[in-house]
């Protein structure tokens, strides 16, 4: 038996995705920047994507960049924020995912800014009354501020909320980037209602193609672009624009939305069997951060922390992998490595982490025959290692 429990690394791509690009690849092949029927036709599936996707967020299309992810959204926005806005101090977290911790060391190497990073409790949550404490500090000193805040951890899944944050950003006068990468296609976000000033997205995160994703810079904003040598995506982003992968983009977003209730309540209810059977075969078992709720924690991703299964530290993903599952310790992006998680790390106490800590998350591909295939092995493992 196989079993996909990684969805927060990356999804499988929905079959109408597939056949829609395919039809685009074979079909659509002009340069969307030619004015000739070929390159007019590439255009307009580009723009009628964009319309779709800022029609559901409640944004306008020419808010809406398309990018090659979420990486490249995150640092497209802090590097324009530091370099062209003249950002001079950047509140942050340090459970960040490393395409935006990463991205702002790099920005303090390079330019005279503040690097501040947000208080979290012992659940890895955000202290917001240490965030206002911060943006008062700041903005009394009147410099130029950018709040950059992950609305769901991609490692245990807990939910910034996201309308309070961004009207106190807005009532200290500082701006404010979400990496929305866990939460859109999963999360209705009304940017109307929200006063966020930047989001970004990836499509693989939620049943599109790897390779595009998109920022959201909100009207009367101007940002440049870091990469040169064509006015494409109004100037943000040169290069010739992957039409199928936009469309499949935009196919996959639609369809996550469309179906949006449906599929929150079964995930909501797949979870939910899963921390029930946890903790009744492994009553020991802890859960980091928020994960074992269901409303302040994402309904996709379950964070868990096995202190009996102490020796195992560094072999349980591979003993899961040898069973045909496939899981996390972390962010996929540094899965490779078998360092610990720089997320637990920034709120668990040192013994915590000396235990190994699972990140099953989960898509609507999923069945309760896979969280059951799961605790059996788990249970085996556990036995085995007595």
């Amino acid at each position: 038996m196989k079993v996909y429990f990684d969805n927060a690394a990356t999804t499988p791509v929905y079959p109408e995705v597939i056949q829609k690009m395919t039809e685009v690849l074979r079909d659509t092949y002009g340069n969307p920047s030619s004015t000739h029927a070929l390159g007019r036709k590439a255009k307009s599936l580009i723009e009628y994507s964009r319309k779709q996707i800022a029609k559901q967020l409640n944004a306008s299309p020419s808010e809406i960049i398309f990018t090659s992810g979420g990486t490249e959204a995150n640092n497209l926005i802090l590097r324009s924020c530091v370099h062209d806005l003249g950002v001079q101090v950047v509140i942050s977290s340090p459970i960040e995912h490393h395409a935006v911790l990463h991205t702002l060391e790099a920005l303090a190497k390079e330019y005279p800014i503040k690097i501040v990073y947000v208080n979290l409790t012992n659940k890895g949550v955000v202290d917001l009354s240490h965030l206002e404490y911060l943006l008062q500090q700041y903005t009394e000193k009147k410099v130029k501020v950018l709040v950059s805040l992950m609305h769901i951890n991609n490692e245990i899944g807990n939910i910034l909320p996201l309308k309070e944050v961004s009207v106190l950003c807005k009532q200290y006068n500082a701006y404010f980037h979400s990496d929305t990468v866990q939460s859109v296609g999963h999360y209705p976000i009304d940017l109307e209602e929200i006063p966020a000033d930047f989001i970004t997205a990836s499509a693989h995160k939620f049943h599109g193609p790897k390779g595009i994703g998109f920022a959201f810079i909100r009207k009367g904003i101007t940002l440049h672009s870091s990469i040169t040598g064509g006015e494409q995506e109004k100037g943000l982003r040169a290069g010739t624009e992957a039409v199928h992968n936009i469309v499949g983009m935009e196919v996959a977003f639609s369809l996550s939305y469309t179906n949006l209730d449906r599929n929150t309540e079964k995930l909501k209810d797949l979870k939910h069997y899963f921390i029930k059977q946890l903790k009744h075969h492994f009553p020991e078992a802890v859960f980091n951060g928020m994960s074992d709720s269901l409303d302040e924690s994402s309904y996709t991703i379950v964070n868990i922390g096995f202190p009996l299964l102490k020796n195992q530290n560094s072999t349980l993903l591979f003993q899961l992998d040898l069973k045909g599952i496939a899981c996390s310790k972390g962010s996929a992006c540094q899965s490779g490595s078998v360092q610990t998680s720089h997320v637990l790390s920034a709120f668990l106490p040192e013994e915590a982490l000396q235990y190994p800590s699972l990140r099953c998350s989960f898509s609507i591909f999923n069945t309760v025959k896979d969280v059951d295939f799961l605790i059996e092995s788990l249970k085996e493992i556990s036995h085995n290692n007595h």
